[in-house]
């Protein structure tokens, strides 16, 4: 992915100096309590939104990683600002020109907050680095804290700036739910859910709808791709399958308890809206075949 002249989004947030590094008690007692304040306010849809980047980390039980030298790691941050700024405004005219298409209005473009170790949201109360990626539905804000993507390249064997690019715009495709209503939607069948394992297959269905815009945003992007980005994507979905996550983590795998889809699903659910190009290929909340 060439991106280096594409521009720079105008909503990028840079809040590194805002909080502490580290994850001690208070930290933990602040992420408990925020996982709290967002169930009461928007139920578990709140939660799983909120937690979309946990599902890179819990179940491996891994800890961050440990800093780089200064310099290699300011050169990192650096390379990853610049990708993230470039991606997120790709975003920003893909979306602008959907929205338009569909009939939608004007698309209201996310602020994205880079942070590092512990941020304050607006709206979902403090978190940590070891929440993964992110998006608020309170402040309709995403939140990366880029050295997720080492963790994405070194841990989960999914290298590659496409790689990154593709959480950003999962991330993305949850504001777009939420501005759009479907997390609303999807709240409220949940509360008629029955039982847990009825619930999670919603978080499943909202979950494969993200990677399918963000297929959608890969497929119509004006960032010139280059040999093996869509399968950088790909690899990236791949290592962050349900079913990959916990047979990685207990060797054995229980499905009516995943709540983001299994590697195949998340593969099959990008490359759908990469292909369509269009949103309306992404209807995951209405299909019998996840």
């Amino acid at each position: 992915m060439r991106f280096d002249d594409f521009g720079q989004s105008d909503n990028i947030r840079n809040r590194r100096g805002e909080g502490g590094s580290s994850l001690g008690g208070a930290g933990l007692v602040g992420l408990f309590y925020l996982f709290r304040m967002v169930f009461s306010r928007f139920g578990i849809i709140g939660v799983v939104v909120l937690g979309a980047g946990l599902f890179f980390l819990s179940g491996t039980g891994l800890s961050p990683l440990g800093s780089n030298s200064s310099g290699s790691h300011e050169a990192a941050t650096s390379e990853y600002d610049q990708l993230v700024g470039a991606v997120l405004l790709s975003t920003e005219n893909v979306f602008n020109d959907v929205f338009q298409e569909e009939g939608l209005g004007d698309y209201p473009e996310p602020i994205l907050n880079l942070f590092a170790g512990r941020i304050t949201t607006r709206g979902c109360g403090g978190a940590t680095s070891a929440v993964g990626p992110f998006y608020c539905p309170a402040d309709s804000q995403v939140y990366i804290d880029t050295s997720f993507f080492d963790e994405l390249s070194q841990r989960f064997g999914a290298p590659g700036d496409f790689a990154q690019a593709y959480v950003i715009a999962h991330e993305v495709g949850h504001h777009i739910q939420n501005v759009t209503g479907i997390s609303d939607q999807v709240r409220s069948a949940q509360q008629r859910a029955r039982g847990d394992a009825e619930r999670n297959e919603y978080s499943v269905r909202l979950e494969l709808m993200a990677d399918c815009l963000a297929g959608v945003w890969a497929g119509r992007t004006q960032i010139q791709l280059e040999q093996g980005d869509i399968e950088e994507a790909l690899r990236a979905a791949a290592a962050i399958g349900d079913d990959t996550l916990q047979r990685r983590s207990s060797g054995r795998v229980v499905p009516d308890s995943f709540t983001h889809g299994t590697s195949e699903q998340r593969q099959r659910w990008f490359a759908t809206g990469y292909q369509a190009r269009d949103m309306s290929a992404c209807d995951t909340l209405n299909t019998d075949r996840l």
